[in-house]
């Protein structure tokens, strides 16, 4: 893992060219979640949510906290670096590229 203090950069697919810091600790841990769990079958944010809390760290993520707002701030990053891709479905849906 990573220093407490250490923070990565992140991207939002949204705002294209805007770059924020976030804790890498707890990004790590939402990222390696999340390809652990998803593959081509595309995925609401809900469902993705859901299936990566088993695999987090409970000492980052007590009973899954803020595990949404992680989640939501990794599938942005990883839109915007073209692992995730967005599928035009109503609830959105998401997966691998």
């Amino acid at each position: 893992m990573t220093d407490k203090n250490t923070k990565t950069p992140v991207e939002n697919v949204n705002v294209p060219g805007q770059i924020t810091r976030v804790d890498a600790t707890k990004y790590a841990a939402m990222r390696n979640a999340m390809m652990q769990i998803m593959g081509a079958t595309p995925m609401t944010a809900t469902a993705i949510k859901e299936a990566a809390k088993p695999h987090l760290p409970s000492d980052l993520f007590p009973g899954g906290t803020t595990a949404g707002w992680w989640q939501k701030t990794v599938q942005l990053d990883l839109e915007a670096k073209g692992i995730l891709q967005r599928h035009a479905t109503k609830p959105l849906t998401f997966s691998k590229t």
